[in-house]
């Protein structure tokens, strides 16, 4: 046998990873319908394994509460498990569970998500509990007191106990000045602790009804059968009045602004610089997702590798891009190491964003990041839950179902001019928001008295 070397081995190896990851995924035949009451339904027939996952999208998510009113999206993610008219609490995810199936739900700025996996012989019985919720949750004080509990307990858990566990909060509360992006999904312990049983209902008969909400469901299914099986149980449910959607615009920032924030639980000081984005499916947002992921994915990313390795002015650096239904945003997050000035590693992270805008990113740098983010693309619909969730997205943030089978290309079109012209566009110095966050020395000098 003759011999490979190693290296050569690894080449060969690697180039058939990009060979594969270059690769189109089989398209999805998508049928759409839509019910008299409004409900919608988007289904992908796919009989390789006996296995559906159906999903409900409702259109609805924390930008769509009231000032004072936040985290009731995601507190209904919880309550949406409490019990309807004929099935207990906790009764939902036992059936399923029981049919040898998985489940689970999200919530996000724009949509609250309600998914389950399981064998395809119980699609009418997934179907049914749905439609049972949908028609009759058992939205009490009892229940909403039960959950508030578990939700306060997570914010607990997840954002005040953290260091930086509030940063993303700080960064949309001071990024976005009119657009209600400017709380977190998780919303405020002050506004749960205040919220009313009626609150919570109002909203609840809002934006839980047939008209704000999607069917989408993909796998072992006939399409006339499960369009059949969805009109039986889902027609008889009334339609809601008319959804009141966000109509206010966040203005164009012309001047950079600056912000300090202290933070109880911050160990060190850190910095974050942030930008307004386009809406998702804007066409600059494929280029502008490539310059994210050449910034700041993984530790050979510009930012890791001039603020972490070069200039060792941070314990840590990182960004992360939001593409939402609204004006997205790009931020640029550094930890300061000890004894280096917060000021100048924030300069760093400016000159960052300003070399890309100057002149185009290496033929490295692009084929990394597109082989990433197409190679991601791919794998992250091998399943029928991962073609669901993109099929959701594409059907309600983006009106369209169809761009599931076309949006690929649009990566793979991005070049190096792109690159640099939506850096040089949107993290543009006189759009910048500065967050220097700094350790609480009071909080810790009292903690120390007691």
């Amino acid at each position: 046998m003759t011999k490979i070397s190693a290296s050569l081995f690894a080449i060969t190896l690697c180039a058939q990873c990009l060979a594969t990851a270059a690769d189109t995924p089989p398209p999805l035949k998508i049928h759409t319908a839509e019910l008299p009451n409004g409900l919608k339904i988007v289904l992908a027939e796919d009989r390789s394994r006996p296995v559906i996952n159906l999903q409900v999208w409702y259109h609805v998510g924390s930008k769509d509460e009231k000032v004072n009113r936040t985290g009731f999206a995601h507190l209904f993610e919880h309550m949406m498990f409490r019990g309807s008219k004929n099935v207990g609490p906790e009764e939902h995810m036992r059936i399923v569970r029981e049919s040898g199936g998985v489940l689970n739900a999200y919530t996000s700025f724009d949509q609250t998500v309600y998914w389950q996996t399981f064998p395809s012989n119980f699609l009418e019985r997934m179907i049914w509990l749905e439609a049972d919720r949908l028609a009759s949750l058992d939205v009490s004080e009892a229940n909403f007191k039960k959950e508030r509990e578990v939700v306060k307990e997570e914010r607990r858990l997840r954002f005040e106990n953290p260091p930086y566990g509030t940063l993303l909060e700080e960064v949309l509360k001071n990024t976005f000045t009119n657009y209600p992006y400017k709380h977190s999904p998780i919303g405020s312990m002050e506004d749960l602790n205040k919220a009313s049983i009626t609150d919570v209902q109002e909203f609840h008969s809002l934006y839980y009804v047939p008209n704000n909400a999607t069917i989408v469901a993909v796998g072992d299914f006939d399409t006339k059968e499960a369009v059949a099986l969805i009109t039986k149980h889902f027609s008889s449910i009334p339609k809601g009045k008319p959804i009141p959607r966000i109509t206010t615009k966040e203005p164009e920032l012309t001047a950079g602004r600056e912000v300090t924030v202290k933070d109880k639980k911050a160990p060190l000081d850190a910095v974050v610089t942030a930008y307004h984005l386009p809406s998702l499916g804007h066409p600059d947002t494929y280029a502008l997702e490539i310059a994210s992921a050449i910034l700041s994915s993984g530790q050979s990313s510009r930012l890791y590798k001039r603020l972490v390795y070069d200039e060792q002015s941070a314990l840590a650096a990182q960004g992360q891009s939001l593409f939402l239904e609204g004006p997205s945003i790009f931020f640029g997050f550094a930890v300061v190491n000890q004894g280096k000035n917060i000021k100048e590693v924030a300069t760093s992270l400016e000159y960052t964003f300003g070399e890309m805008a100057e002149k185009p990113v290496t033929d490295e740098e692009l084929g990394k990041a597109k082989n990433q983010t197409i190679a991601g693309f791919i794998l992250g619909r091998e399943g029928v839950q991962a073609r669901a969730d993109f099929l959701g997205r594409c059907a309600v943030l983006l009106n369209n179902p169809e761009l599931y089978n076309t949006e690929l290309e649009n990566y793979r079109k991005v070049t190096a001019a792109d690159v640099q012209r939506v850096v040089k566009k949107y993290l543009a110095k006189n759009r910048q928001i500065k967050l220097f966050i700094q350790p609480d020395q009071s909080a810790a000098k009292e903690a120390a008295k007691q």
